[in-house]
């Protein structure tokens, strides 16, 4: 006959052997989330309309070039930005705007590289956006962007635009050596403070700007396949933005091959899409 203590015995062992049961059954689970790749940070690129070229007429000037856009790409998750640099007359400044005009923006309509930064009627300081969610922003000088960006512990990617060339790579050595100090010093000052990457997509300032770099010391400013993000959206850009599922599959072709950053025109979608993929 079994005692009382027999059968809380016999109770007790058949509760331990089901949770050993209940656990064997979890481990596969618990092993499968320990083998989730490692999330990538996350870039944003601003959307531009280029589906024909009258596009810049539909900009509604996204481009994370202010503080404003800044912080609202921060919240949706961002960890970096690609940002642009263009140029004031003569190289006279650097300032961080992606078109090289200034449509879209108040005063009149002129190149930048054919006004000054803060003299003369048509200056590029103190223009506002008129347009888009950063209406009202302003123009900001590299120096100053660079500066938001510490605060903000974010991190830029920087491409100096091709119209830039009409200064870097000028015929009077005087303005072209003026024009890559703006570009250089500003990084110079504050790269062992923060991580900045710079680069261009103009085939005919990529060597000038290697060797000006190196010059500097500045090497580490070149993105690597490390630090660079890669670019997986396939969708182009419209205004209004298009869904960003036609993306997925490019995402996650590129999020496979396990980058450390990946850039995108959908942050918030992105980072949301990118939950229980990785960790």
């Amino acid at each position: 006959m079994r005692t009382r203590r027999t059968r809380w015995l016999l109770s007790a062992v058949t509760i331990l052997a089901g949770v050993g049961a209940m656990t064997a059954m979890t481990l596969p689970a618990q092993a499968e989330d320990r083998n989730l790749p490692k999330c990538p940070q996350v870039f944003t690129h601003g959307g531009y309309p280029e589906v024909n070229p009258d596009g810049w007429k539909r900009d509604q000037v996204r481009q994370p070039n202010n503080p404003m856009a800044l912080q609202a790409y921060k919240d949706m998750g961002s960890v970096g930005v690609e940002a642009d640099i263009q140029l004031t007359k003569d190289g006279h400044k650097a300032v961080m705007w992606h078109n090289g005009s200034t449509y879209w923006l108040t005063g009149s309509h002129r190149n930048v590289n054919d006004i000054w930064w803060n003299t003369g009627p048509d200056k590029m300081s103190g223009r506002t956006i008129e347009v888009g969610p950063f209406k009202g922003e302003t123009v900001y000088t590299l120096r100053g962007y660079l500066d938001s960006l510490y605060e903000k512990k974010m991190v830029p990617l920087l491409e100096i635009k091709p119209s830039a060339a009409q200064s870097l790579l000028h015929s009077d050595a005087g303005v072209r050596d003026g024009a890559w100090k703006e570009v250089i010093d500003p990084i110079r000052e504050r790269i062992d403070r923060q991580e900045i990457m710079i680069y261009t997509h103009d085939a005919n300032l990529r060597p000038e700007m290697q060797a000006r770099f190196k010059a500097a010391g500045l090497e580490k400013a070149f993105p690597t396949a490390e630090t660079g993000p890669v670019w997986p959206d396939t969708v182009g850009w419209e205004e209004p933005p298009p869904a960003a599922d036609g993306n997925f599959a490019s995402w996650q072709a590129a999020l496979d091959k396990g980058p450390n950053r990946m850039a995108t025109d959908w942050p918030k979608e992105m980072v949301a899409w990118l939950k229980g993929k990785c960790e």
